[in-house]
């Protein structure tokens, strides 16, 4: 069996599936993760999960694999670059295989939720034998993950596949890297938020926004914003590692029209007078990430 976790800055997810050739669950649970606590609350909370999951199937797991927001720093082995700022310049490797008294491999969730769809999902089903893949997680921040023959790309630096921290926008929003005009800054679910705010003084969220965008023109402006930058964003990844294959990932992954508009605006801007790649809605839902961080 194998053991998963998935900490976001809303829950932490546990899962025990049965082998790596078989994703099927044997338990799965579910807490909040109650960031406003601090990073050591976090600690604790993990470890509450950990400990009830082992004791739901009467097993001690030696290691275990976990997907955070952001990644470990190779030279430091601190966390960095995480939106769950808690999370940043904390030994948490390390600090989790003190308290679990287990090995703890890390990855950012997004090549958890890449590699998930990659062996078990959606890209298993449509091109099995897919060779590079690029999975994205669009909701409250926007991540990527790329993987290269069922593994994932963890780079020099720990930012293989962070697409969401290009900059296309010279006179953009602040992002809270603290560079302006990140793809983050202007196409995750917040940022439309608050852009939806900012010209119109009315708080929404995005699913109101999405909702009333063929009634409210400002509701249809934010709209055409996500699409727009979408396409522009998403080519300049297309240009540089030509994936066999995108899934998308998140919450913003059940909007209809990034498969078509969105599509098509892509298309507008790839280096290629054609463009065949598919883009493929995420079979495992919420849950890829999970399954990914019991890969590791």
């Amino acid at each position: 069996m194998l053991l998963g976790i998935d900490l976001g800055g809303t829950k932490i997810e546990g899962i025990i599936i049965e082998s790596k050739s078989s994703p099927k669950e044997i338990k799965r649970l579910r807490i909040n993760t109650e960031e406003k606590k601090g990073y050591k609350h976090i600690i604790t909370n993990i470890k509450k999960l950990v400990d009830d999951l082992e004791e739901k199937v009467n097993y001690k797991f030696n290691k275990i694999g976990i997907g955070t927001p952001g990644t470990l720093d190779p030279e430091s082995n601190l966390l960095k670059n995480s939106n769950s700022q808690s999370l940043n310049n904390q030994p948490i490797k390390n600090d989790l295989e003190k308290i679990l008294n287990k090995k703890v491999s890390i990855e950012n969730d997004a090549n958890c939720f890449a590699l998930a769809e990659t062996k078990f999902g959606a890209v298993h089903d449509y091109m099995p034998n897919a060779k590079v893949v690029f999975g994205i997680i669009m909701g409250t921040g926007v991540g990527g993950g790329i993987i290269i023959e069922n593994k994932t790309l963890f780079g020099n630096q720990g930012i293989g596949g962070e697409w969401g921290h290009t900059i296309i926008k010279d006179d953009g929003e602040m992002c809270y890297c603290g560079k302006k005009g990140c793809i983050e800054s202007i196409i995750s679910g917040r940022a439309l938020q608050k852009y939806y705010n900012l010209i119109s003084g009315k708080k929404l969220s995005f699913e109101e926004i999405y909702k009333n965008k063929d009634i409210d023109p400002f509701a249809k402006k934010t709209f055409n914003r996500l699409i727009k930058y979408f396409g522009k964003g998403l080519s300049n990844v297309v240009n540089i590692i030509d994936p066999d294959i995108i899934v998308i990932g998140g919450g913003l992954s059940n909007i209809n029209e990034l498969y078509t508009l969105g599509y098509y605006e892509l298309k507008n801007h790839v280096f290629n007078p054609t463009f065949k790649t598919p883009i493929l809605r995420p079979k495992l839902g919420d849950s890829a990430g999970v399954y990914g961080a019991a890969l590791l």
